[in-house]
């Protein structure tokens, strides 16, 4: 029962995040695809990303899906491998694709057709030769054991109703003293029934928020060390837009979440 529910929220999410990538505009009303989020420069800068950043990529791949910077915690270096959890339109893809130059690769997986066909697309609009794309999900990855220096993910594996596996997952790819670094939603206070029950709410990335210590046993039990979640106490400022006069902010914060294999 428990993994058709699991298949059923997943069925969801990827409808509407299809949505998003045929139409980039309005597929939800709210949450963080939102219309005021998508492809919103404005929005971009207020997760961190700078306006040198987003003039970098290809038209289309910053599709405003995020929730913080991956980039300013991952201290990408040039040569390493590098995936990317949730890949969209390939926005932080293409940025990573720079830092780590043509000795370096990155692996963009997504879970949703549309959004893979998307990526590529913009993939092709870009000079650079050292990214790619894959369909698959982020607890299945289509990526080989001990492959990949790091991980990042923006604002992706609260969508999941199975972290545990994707953390597992995320550890199996990592090559030895791999790292992850994500920026994710995650639960500071329980969320009113109203909230926790709204499935646009799943999908806006809210209820499927873990707690902090939640997070940190699933990372510890997937076999990673020296976990860190640090939330960023500011990002209720932009998270009340997501739902707006819903109190959401009150319950979930953004947060840079690091851990090392």
């Amino acid at each position: 029962m428990e993994n058709s529910q699991d298949d059923r929220v997943r069925e969801h999410v990827r409808t509407r995040y299809a949505e998003i990538a045929k139409t980039s505009d309005s597929c939800c009303s709210t949450g963080c695809c939102s219309p005021a989020t998508l492809g919103n420069a404005a929005f971009s800068t207020r997760l961190g990303y700078t306006k040198d950043e987003l003039a970098r990529v290809p038209e289309g791949s910053n599709m405003g899906l995020g929730c913080g910077n991956p980039q300013t915690i991952a201290a990408l270096k040039p040569g390493e491998v590098v995936l990317d959890l949730g890949s969209g339109g390939g926005f932080d893809c293409f940025l990573a694709a720079r830092q780590v130059g043509d000795d370096g690769q990155v692996i963009g997986v997504d879970m949703t057709p549309e959004m893979i066909a998307k990526s590529r697309n913009n993939a092709r609009q870009s000079e650079l030769k050292n990214v790619e794309f894959r369909l698959g999900e982020i607890e299945h990855l289509p990526v080989a054991d001990n492959s990949v220096d790091v991980i990042m993910s923006n604002c992706v594996i609260n969508l999941s109703p199975a972290k545990e596996q994707v953390f597992r997952e995320a550890y199996r790819v990592l090559r030895p003293g791999g790292r992850l670094a994500i920026s994710d939603v995650v639960a500071i206070s329980p969320l009113p029934e109203h909230i926790k029950n709204d499935v646009d709410a799943h999908c806006g990335c809210v209820t499927g928020a873990a707690t902090i210590t939640n997070i940190e046993q699933l990372l510890k039990q997937a076999g990673f060390a020296s976990v860190s979640v640090i939330v960023q106490e500011t990002s209720d400022a932009f998270i009340r837009d997501w739902f707006p006069g819903s109190g959401v902010e009150q319950h979930v914060r953004a947060a840079a979440i690091t851990a090392y294999k």
